[in-house]
């Protein structure tokens, strides 16, 4: 055969690496991710009731799910369809509506502090019923705070109102009512809330809630959601929702209200109720507190089992109320998410996520309402949960006034450390919000800054055009043993997000990429610039992927001055000309010994620069390195080490004191007469011979030999020390 034709040609053959699992809430294990529709992915998301301030819990799940949605669609290259619901009508915000607006209502009125008294008596009766009757122990516990409380301040208004005082019983008085908001704001809801009838007051709450929602999660770089349904927007699909279930055999009307048919769903071979926690199946408990604060015993009883639970509430004196088929009212809590994401999707959805406490009686019923909607046996095929969350170590409610909002957790961190904390956690797994967990957060985040910063500095010259030929330097041994680590790195981030998109195992991979690049930078002079910008920029890339850098394009993190305009690229060449300018001022001033010249210098690198947020740092024989930080990180830095400084100082002062008493006490001691240092210890001796050394014990009995031999050894020592303090002073 010649040669002078192309030779056959060997395709390579192809490795198979890992592929993305996920744990599926519907198998309890993880599963190969496969849409329903190629790379599309339907996703819906339980969002908030809004009734009050979104607290961390909410972020666990939140944050939690912008990351997993991030990675799906920036990583693995999904196109992701995302809608969250918002939950605006619930027995939770009726109430809580109602006893807002009659609780202003009693402050606004003018009453006597009879009256006043009188109503303080009924509502601590009713608080001390409740707390007595409470099973649940946290509940339990969080009543007792509040009887305590509300005690307290009935207390000082009898107190002050013995005293005559108007002015202090004012103040007691408006002191009680403030105090006392919550069990008074319950009490008045038991007794008018029946009342309440305007269904501005049932929309109102709810929109100023979800408004701060929504403040929360962009201050949080959370994505929005591509749909946003709002239960008040969908009572009409909601009815026909039911209508539908009930035509199918699933539902049935009594009194109004609308239930689900457990038993008759189960019976059907294809349906099961209870997927997500079958072991739950016929959990009272769970079922009743799903079905709302409002629900009576009359409706718990008009159901034809106790496993069954509303579609539609008929709405009673004091709830909103829509029209539908059996009368006046409203949705069950359980429906909403049905409807309205099946308005949304269809018939079936890859993804529906939510908390974890959320799996039953919630996604359950869910689960089962769809089915016997279409008729399927299946409506979602994952279903992801997020952990618990926990503060220092003990549960969090907002019902239990055990919640720190996001609003105060952000007025302690940024939102890139709060996410930081949620990386370095496995997302189905709890999360305890402590001074612990922030402080690991921060650590990586202070690593990861240091790196980009550095690598700003090491790279700056080289990234200017035009590139030079001798930018371009052959690679040793150090280049190839980085470059090796780089694409190691690079593997294992790959297969940490393939398994169950495992973000912790993922930032662990960069740190230690982080840690041999810092190595290769000490060892290696001058380093390779543009192997280092590339591992920056990989870093920069798995990042901005998990939504800790929300300027992606740039190296880094973004650098906050405090000047919104403020470019780094465009003030850089100013700094470096400073830098260069003052390197030069330096190196003459320390040839001349002149020392307020150097002092100029490290003013203008100590105080001047990091007030606009840059820091220079000295480097022994070359030039200082530029740093563009942001001014509130290096001034939150320099008080760090002036506290340092001043602790240190303190240390200082302390082991001189104490060096200094232990002299003293030194001193002193050289001081006594042999003879009487025993006779000083009187709770230890009783009797002594002619030299001052002890015979007998505190006790009376008589000192041993051995110990004798001890106490003699010591009598000469204390001689010789004696005598040297009397020839000191001769």
């Amino acid at each position: 055969m010649s040669k002078r034709v192309q030779p056959p040609w060997s395709p390579p053959e192809a490795t198979r690496g890992p592929i993305l699992k996920v744990f599926n809430s519907l198998t309890r294990q993880k599963e190969p991710f496969v849409p329903i529709s190629g790379k599309k992915v339907t996703w819906y998301s339980c969002g908030p009731t809004v009734y009050d301030a979104s607290h961390m819990g909410h972020a666990r799940s939140y944050i939690t799910f912008d990351i997993l949605r991030r990675v799906l669609a920036d990583y693995f290259g999904y196109d992701v369809f995302f809608v969250m619901n918002i939950t605006d009508i619930d027995d939770k915000i009726i109430k809580r509506a109602r006893q807002n607006y009659l609780f202003e209502k009693y402050v606004a009125e003018e009453r006597t502090l009879e009256v006043v008294l009188s109503d303080a008596k009924l509502v601590l009766d009713k608080l001390s019923e409740t707390t007595q009757n409470a099973i649940d122990p946290d509940k339990k516990q969080m009543y007792e705070k509040l009887l305590t409380n509300l005690s307290t301040s009935i207390e000082e208004l009898e107190t002050a109102v013995k005293s005559g005082d108007n002015a202090k019983i004012e103040q007691a008085k408006t002191n009680y009512v403030y105090k006392s908001k919550d069990p008074l704001s319950d009490w008045l809801d038991t007794k008018f809330g029946a009342t309440v009838t305007d269904n501005k007051i049932f929309a109102s709450l709810p929109q100023h809630w979800e408004q701060e929602f929504h403040k929360d999660m962009e201050a949080l770089n959370i994505l929005k959601p591509h749909v946003l349904t709002r239960v008040s927007e969908y009572i009409p699909e909601i009815v026909a929702y039911i209508k539908r279930i009930i035509t199918n055999g699933f539902g049935y009307e009594a009194n109004g209200s609308v239930y689900f048919d457990v038993a008759a769903f189960d019976k059907q071979d294809k349906h099961y109720y209870a997927k997500l926690v079958p072991e739950a199946y016929g959990d009272t408990n769970s079922l009743q507190e799903g079905e709302g604060d409002l629900t009576t015993i009359d409706q718990h009883n008009e159901k034809h089992s106790p496993n069954d639970f509303a579609l539609w509430k008929k709405s009673k004196p004091g709830e909103p109320a829509w029209d539908s088929p059996w009368g006046k009212g409203r949705p069950g809590w359980h429906i909403e998410c049905s409807a309205m994401a099946s308005t949304i999707f269809g018939d079936t959805l890859d993804i529906h996520t939510g908390g974890v406490d959320l799996k039953f009686p919630h996604h359950d019923n869910e689960i089962a309402q769809s089915e016997a909607h279409f008729g399927a046996a299946e409506w979602v095929k994952y279903f992801l949960h997020s952990g618990h969350l926990t503060i220092a170590g003990c549960k969090m409610s907002k019902s239990l006034k055990n919640f720190v909002s996001i609003q105060d957790a952000l007025s302690q961190y940024t939102a890139r450390q709060l996410r930081f904390a949620f990386l370095l956690h496995s997302w189905r797994d709890t999360l305890d919000y402590s001074q612990n967990t922030m402080e690991v957060a921060l650590q990586y985040e202070k690593i990861f800054n240091e790196f980009f910063l550095n690598v700003k500095d090491l790279t700056r010259g080289l990234l200017k055009k035009p590139i030079l030929v001798e930018h371009y330097v052959k690679w040793q041994r150090h280049e190839m043993d980085l470059n090796t680590s780089f694409l190691k790195t690079q593997e294992n981030v790959h297969a940490a997000l393939c398994d169950n998109i495992d973000t912790r195992t993922s930032l662990e991979s960069l740190r230690d990429l982080v840690t041999a690049s810092n190595l290769y930078i000490r060892d290696k002079k001058p380093p390779n610039g543009f192997l280092l910008h590339d591992i920056a920029v990989y870093i920069t890339k798995i990042l901005s992927i998990f939504g800790a850098i929300h300027e992606p394009g740039k190296l880094g993190f973004p650098v906050s001055t405090g000047n919104e305009n403020n470019n780094e690229n465009t003030i850089l060449p100013y700094l470096e000309i400073l830098a260069d300018f003052r390197d030069k001022v330096r190196t003459t001033a320390r040839s001349i010994k002149a020392t307020e010249i150097l002092q100029e210098c490290d003013k203008l690198r100590d105080d001047t620069l990091p007030n606009v947020g840059v820091r220079l740092e000295d480097r022994e024989g070359a030039p200082s390195a530029v740093k563009v930080v942001g001014r509130e990180e290096l001034l939150k830095e320099r008080e760090t080490k002036r506290l340092q400084d001043l602790e240190k100082a303190k240390e200082k002062e302390r082991k001189k004191a104490a060096l200094a008493a232990a002299q003293e006490a030194k001193e002193a001691q050289r001081k006594i007469p042999p003879g009487e240092m025993f006779k000083l210890e009187k709770d230890k001796y009783s009797k002594f011979d002619d030299n001052g050394i002890p015979t007998h014990d505190v006790e009376g009995k008589e000192i041993s030999k051995g110990q004798l031999k001890k106490l003699q050894k010591l009598h000469q020592v204390q001689e010789k020390k004696y005598q040297e303090y009397l020839a000191s002073r001769a």
